[in-house]
C-alpha cells in the first residue's frame, strides 16, 4: 500500500496529517469523500444489477437447452471444434554472404544483420548479395 493510503486508513496518522487544515477545508474534504463513496456504491449496485441480468439470461438459456434436450457437454464438443492454427513456412533466404568460410543468409526482412550492414557501409550494394 502506498504511504498516502497508509496515512488515510490509519486514524491517528490521518488526524496528524490533517491537523493543520481549517474546519472549512475539512468540510470540503468530507464532501469530496462522500461524493466518492456515493459513486462507489452506485458502481457496485450497477455491477450487481448487470451480474443479476447475466445470470438470468444464463438461466433462461439453460432452460431452453433443457427443453430441447441439450446439455452443456453437447456445447463443449461444438465450441472446441475450431480449425487448428497453421504455422506458416519460414521465408526463404534472399541474400547470402560468405564471411571467414561461413555462409550467412538473410530473408531481407527485419533488422539487417551486422555482416551485411558492415559491407553496405563499405559501399557495396545489396544487389551483390542476392541469391
Amino acid at each position: 500500500m502506498s504511504e498516502f493510503l497508509d496515512i488515510l486508513t490509519h486514524g491517528r496518522r490521518f488526524k496528524a496529517a490533517v491537523k493543520e487544515l481549517s474546519v472549512d477545508d475539512l468540510k470540503d474534504l468530507a464532501v469530496k469523500l462522500e461524493k466518492i463513496i456515493t459513486e462507489k456504491v452506485q458502481q457496485a449496485e450497477e455491477e450487481n444489477a448487470a451480474m443479476a441480468e447475466r445470470n438470468a439470461k444464463i438461466e433462461e438459456i439453460r432452460q431452453q437447452m433443457e427443453a430441447v434436450g441439450l446439455s452443456v457437454d453437447d456445447l463443449g464438443v461444438v465450441a472446441t471444434k475450431s480449425a487448428p492454427k497453421k504455422k506458416r513456412a519460414p521465408r526463404p533466404a534472399k541474400y547470402k554472404i560468405e564471411v571467414d568460410g561461413e555462409t550467412i543468409t538473410w530473408t531481407g526482412q527485419g533488422r539487417t544483420p551486422t555482416v551485411f550492414k558492415k559491407e553496405l557501409d563499405k559501399g557495396r550494394s545489396l544487389e551483390e548479395f542476392l541469391i
